[in-house]
């Protein structure tokens, strides 16, 4: 029997055979159909599974310091008796600390249904307990939310406004890829992919003629068929090279004064500062050379081809999770300012192509109904990024978009739909500051490092496990996720799961507003059929619907370019901006008087490379998204482990790097730093720049506590990015900034133990 199901990287048609999920392959209609699907079958059924409600042994004894969170092995209980232990804690940390002591910011992707979606159901059932503390922002792209709403506008509102690649295809002669733009990034978009469409898009662009240059460490940061000019740059050095590049089109004439008079404030401080009036040191050619490692010939030939025609400047998402990431996104601005193209057709700049499958591609042409999660009568929060620090800080003051803020006293956690041990960084850090909280609750499919983590564990039923609908946030399709096998042991629907606690609580009716799960269904959808309506759109009702297959929605702009209307019309379609205006300066950012973010775009050597002044980490480490799965989730499916070399997570380094360190390909290796050290696998090859590295992200942390610096067995290079923040305006992720070494692995290499379930006790 073959059924519909869909996930974020898109839709899947899945073979059940004895009532097990044996195969998801991809849609038909797939051109470019994710092999992520091939994850989902092994995962479900994998030996990491979390059947049965668990507690953390030391916890339930009344003693739960005795053992470390992580190190501690679980009690399986009935259903009753965990939620019971739920109930009675939040109850207790409500009534001695107040709801400003529940942290459940959970951050994470979870699944791709618009019913049971993690955090919603989450939220809505703690904003029915009297609330909680949230996060803001997110990994991705947190520097581009905090910093773009000051100098052009609200940054989700701009990658929904993208200019679309047709677009680009019939006017653009250039494309500069700050970051590059992998192919493996966009199989996946929040919320569903009807269709993958970036492959055909690109292929179209180049048969017309628009030409590509990759600026990136890693060289299939661009695919094959765009032949890109490949320019490895050092990771950390885009801003400089941007200022580079800007000298240039300054000293020689090629800006456009009358688009920077018009349509931006604040030029002349940039000016004052390419030309190094303040400090002597000109941004040009020549000083971005020594930085980037790029010869300055071949910036100002870069800059002149920019000028001479049409050109689209992108930044990748990972250039801004960087130290100071707020930095390139604001000079690629102004770069795109002094060239003048911005609201043209093929011209300008984007932060984000190449994010997910979508940006530039499609756009969905409504809202579409959801779970409403109610009103969290809690108004604190915590930038998405400052997990760690707000355990381990508890009251301690920090900055934030010009604010002094106090980080609240979490005394109970509880993340679902997420795995921190995966998304934050420095994961030994983030090991100590999970010891502090009096509890942690989780809610898992599998026995990842944050199940290991929790105090008290709940096993949750996998998309495929339930009903629901798939529909991406920027997508067109509308995706039926009829349930296609019931979840294994006593795993549940998290709707239920709330339910019931919701009745222990006192508050069922608040929570559930007396509906089933497929009540609820049933009134999401009927919402997202009269906003069909309303775009002239008419949909078949539930049944048929959930029964049936894909359904395909207009295109809402097809031929959109980003900023057109504000080049038309600049005080009509005035920016919302304190100017109305592109503020190469900033009053407001200036005003804040920050140490590590001026009032305009500035370079600021990395911290890694500028502390690491004996050289004893030389190499640049960078960790973007894996092709074979989203993030951390399903690891343990066939897809990913495919990829790994010695169970481990592949590692690239360059063949010089390699021979010089006595590594060869396929080799275990260990890489390092002060912050802590991993197990990978090595493959050689100059697909990466020399003096750099590039590790996936998302392998399921597999910490051994016996080895030194708590070593990782998996490869997971959150355990050697640091814990600091872009800057004090936003907060955000820092990843890409970690200096490393790498050797071979000469003892014995260590068991994966993070694919399987960990030690259980009999219930006491």
């Amino acid at each position: 029997m073959k059924k519909l199901t869909a996930s974020h990287w898109g839709i899947g048609v899945a073979t059940i055979k004895g009532g097990r999920v044996v195969a998801v392959d991809g849609h038909d209609r797939d051109p470019a159909a994710s092999q992520i699907n091939s994850n989902i079958a092994g995962s479900l059924h994998g030996k990491a599974r979390v059947l049965r409600p668990a507690i953390r042994k030391s916890w339930l004894a009344g003693t739960p310091g005795a053992v470390a969170r992580g190190r501690d092995i679980f009690v399986e209980v009935s259903w009753d008796v965990a939620l019971d232990a739920v109930a009675k804690e939040l109850t207790r940390v409500r009534k001695m600390h107040g709801n400003t002591s529940i942290f459940a910011g959970s951050y994470g992707w979870s699944s791709a249904g618009r019913f049971h979606h993690a955090q919603s159901q989450l939220k809505r059932f703690l904003n029915t307990q009297g609330g909680f503390v949230r996060s803001e922002g997110n990994y991705s792209y947190n520097a581009a939310l905090g910093l773009m709403p000051h100098i052009v506008g609200p940054f989700r509102d701009h990658v929904a406004q993208a200019t679309r690649w047709s677009v680009i295809a019939e006017h653009s002669d250039l494309v500069v890829m700050f970051g590059g733009m992998a192919l493996r990034n966009t199989q996946v978009s929040d919320g569903g992919v009807g269709k993958h469409r970036m492959s055909d898009n690109l292929d179209t662009c180049v048969k017309a003629g628009v030409q590509f240059v990759n600026i990136s460490p890693l060289r299939s940061d661009a695919a094959d068929v765009l032949q890109a000019d490949w320019m490895p740059a050092l990771p950390g050095t885009d801003t400089a090279l941007m200022m580079g590049l800007a000298h240039t089109l300054l000293v020689e004439d090629l800006c456009d004064a009358g688009f920077l008079a018009t349509y931006t404030v604040g030029f002349d401080a940039i000016k004052a500062y390419l030309l190094g009036e303040a400090e002597g040191q000109p941004k040009d050619a020549a000083w971005a050379a020594d930085l980037t490692g790029l010869d300055a010939d071949v910036v100002r030939a870069l800059a002149r081809r920019m000028a001479a025609g049409r050109t689209m400047i992108n930044v990748a998402a990972g250039v801004q999770r960087a130290d100071f990431g707020e930095q390139p996104m604001w000079m690629a601005v102004t770069l795109a300012a002094m060239l003048g193209q911005i609201g043209l057709p093929g011209g300008g700049y984007t932060v984000g192509y190449g994010v997910n499958a979508n940006i530039g591609n499609i756009e969905r042409p409504f809202r579409w109904g959801t779970l409403a999660q109610g009103k969290n009568p809690v108004e604190d929060f915590i930038p998405v990024a400052m997990i760690s620090e707000m355990l381990l800080n508890p009251k301690g003051a920090y900055q934030y978009q010009g604010e002094t803020r106090t980080l609240p006293d979490a005394r109970l956690v509880w993340w679902a739909g997420g795995n921190p041990f995966h998304h934050h960084q420095d994961l030994n850090r983030l090991h100590d500051a999970f010891q502090t909280p009096e509890t942690i609750i989780v809610n898992e499919m599998n026995w990842t490092a944050t199940a290991r983590h929790a105090d008290i564990v709940l096993p949750v039923a996998a998309p495929q496990e339930r009903t629901d609908f798939g529909a991406g946030k920027s997508d067109n399709a509308l995706m039926p996720m009829p349930r296609l096998v019931p979840p294994p042991g006593d795993a549940r629907v998290e709707y239920d799961i709330y339910a019931d606690l919701a009745t222990r609580l006192g508050h069922a009716e608040a929570f559930t507003e007396g509906k089933t799960s497929d009540d609820w269904l049933r009134d999401i959808w009927q919402t997202t059929r009269k906003r069909a309506e309303g775009s002239d759109v008419m949909l078949p009702d539930w049944d048929a619907f959930i029964e049936g297959d894909v359904i395909d929605l207009p295109d809402p702009s097809p031929d959109q370019v980003f900023l057109s209307s504000f080049r038309a019309d600049p005080v009509a379609a005035a920016l919302p901006t304190p100017s109305g205006k592109i503020e190469l300066f900033s009053d407001t950012i200036a005003g804040f008087d920050l140490a590590d973010c001026a009032g305009h775009p500035a370079w600021y050597a990395p911290r890694d490379r500028a502390r690491d002044v004996d050289g004893a980490f030389p190499l640049a480490m960078l960790s973007g998204q894996p092709k074979t799965r989203l993030h951390s989730q399903l690891d343990n499916g066939a897809y990913s482990l495919s990829h790994k070399i010695a169970g481990r997570e592949p590692v690239m380094i360059h063949p010089d790097d390699a021979q010089a360190r006595g590594i060869n390909d396929g080799d275990v290796v260990e890489v390092f730093n002060q912050r802590g050290r991993c197990l990978a696998g090595a493959k050689v090859t100059d697909e990466v720049m020399p003096g750099c590295i590039f590790l996936w992200t998302g392998a399921w942390f597999d910490p051994d506590f016996d080895a030194p610096q708590n070593r990782d067995r998996h490869g997971n290079p959150n355990v050697l990015t640091h814990d600091v923040r872009t800057s004090s305006l936003t907060q955000s992720p820092a990843a890409h900034s970690a200096m490393v070494e790498v050797r071979p692995f000469d003892g014995p290499v260590p068991a994966i133990t993070v694919h399987n379930s960990p030690p259980f006790e009999p219930e006491i």
